[in-house]
């Protein structure tokens, strides 16, 4: 029976999604599929409130885009760009996470070795990233004769400067860890030894946060991410209908639990509601 695309973990409220498709985890149909399935295994699970993207061993995160699927569609006439997204990767897009616009809570990408192409467009698809000391980012779809257009374009020039961002996306270089770490793209490089422990207490320390707020924070990060700051401040004030989470999240049992734990010197019993 051949090994699953994709590994689930669960630990607490945390669910390790292991992509696992040797050699290099490159990014097919059937993986893009398998990742969104565990992604919305967190989303669904209540139980759930993290999740830590990360692959099997420590020399390839995901080296991107399984060429023989472009290969194979233009040999059958068929477009290798556009078209639908959807019939090719599923309701995720690429990479299962790229274009998941209703996932309400975080991910982590522990990235433990070469995240290229769509590799690295899966790792920005999440919230927070960290790196082995190993890892590297790079975004070589130029010198392919294509674009890195699942998030490459449209987010690295969001995390890192403008100018910085279009050297890697123009020349294809490599952006090893510490570089990285130096510009605010990863948050944390560690030993290759040490990643996933490092990356399991952080998701354990985020978990423990109320499950309805952290859930607000992601809807509520997306919605205002290219507002200017008066807008954004006065989104949070309007009964907006764009943040059904959020209001859910300021009326709920765990809003008035919270402040009550506190003032009464306890750990908080969040309900989820």
């Amino acid at each position: 029976m051949p090994e699953a695309l994709v590994e689930t973990r669960r630990t607490g409220r945390v669910l390790e999604i292991t992509l696992n498709r040797p050699k290099v985890n490159a990014i097919s149909g059937p993986l893009s599929r398998a990742i969104h399935a565990a992604v919305r295994e967190l989303e669904d699970e209540a139980a759930l409130s993290v999740g830590i993207v990360t692959a099997k061993g420590e020399r390839v995160f995901s080296a991107g885009w399984d060429f023989n699927e472009p290969l194979a569609a233009a040999a059958s006439g068929e477009s290798v760009f556009g078209g639908d997204e959807e019939s090719r990767h599923g309701a995720g897009g690429f990479g299962g996470v790229t274009r998941d616009f209703a996932r309400s809570k975080p991910l982590i990408a522990a990235v433990n070795g070469a995240a290229i192409g769509g590799g690295f467009e899966i790792a920005l698809a999440c919230d927070v990233i960290v790196a082995s000391e190993t890892a590297y980012f790079e975004l070589p779809e130029m010198q392919r004769g294509f674009l890195p257009e699942a998030g490459g374009l449209q987010r690295l020039p969001r995390l890192i400067p403008y100018n910085v961002a279009m050297e890697m996306l123009l020349s294809g270089r490599r952006m090893d860890a510490a570089e990285a770490a130096g510009w605010g793209l990863v948050h944390k490089v560690l030993p290759p030894a040490g990643l996933m422990d490092y990356a399991r207490d952080l998701a354990g320390r985020i978990a423990e946060g109320a499950p309805l707020a952290l859930r607000a924070l992601i809807e509520a990060m997306r919605a205002i991410d290219v507002m200017p700051l008066a807008q954004a401040l006065r989104f949070f004030h309007e009964n907006n209908p764009a943040l059904p989470i959020y209001r859910q999240m300021a009326r709920s049992e765990d809003a008035v639990e919270g402040p009550r734990a506190f003032l009464e010197k306890r750990p908080p019993v969040w309900r989820g509601r």
